[in-house]
């Protein structure tokens, strides 16, 4: 129980970036219990450590909200619809035109959209209109992984 308790603990603070470790299941297969050392603090913290370390040499990796765009928009924007989402890591899987309006469905991750309601009126004057579903967690590409580990420790060492 005590090892349970040190990896959970570990689980709670991933070793990329210090976000919560979800999809592993660990297994203890050996152990020995000594009737004068073994204390419970001492196995939550080999249970912890063990797991750390296990996991460092697992390869983690990242994982992000991917959500389905879709984007109507007029004919005559969708030049820059299409160039604004590729700048968004967007993966486009349709496009479709009804009328005077063209759609793009896409792919984008979650963390790419937080300023497109914005920036969605100003390339449209307005006259665009969006909507956003979630459909899977998508990796994170491993430049940008390095970035957030990175600055993730940096805010580490401030505190």
């Amino acid at each position: 129980a005590a090892t349970e308790k040190g990896c959970r603990q570990a689980l709670e603070s991933g070793p990329v970036a210090g976000y919560p470790v979800v999809g592993v299941k660990a297994i203890v297969y050996d152990g020995k219990e000594h009737p004068v050392d073994s204390k419970e603090i001492a196995f939550q913290t080999a249970g912890r450590e063990c797991f750390k370390k296990a996991m460092l040499q697992a390869g983690p990796i990242m994982l992000e909200p991917i959500y389905e765009v879709k984007v109507t928009v007029p004919a005559d924007n969708m030049g820059d619809i299409m160039g604004d989402l590729n700048t968004r890591r967007a993966r486009v899987s349709g496009m479709d035109q009804e009328g005077a309006k063209s759609i793009v469905r896409a792919e984008v991750p979650l963390a790419e959209m937080q300023t497109y309601t914005a920036d969605l009126r100003s390339m449209t004057q307005g006259r665009g209109v969006f909507s956003m579903e979630f459909v899977r967690y998508g990796r994170v590409p491993s430049h940008l992984q390095e970035k957030i580990a990175a600055e993730a420790q940096a805010r580490r060492e401030e505190s």
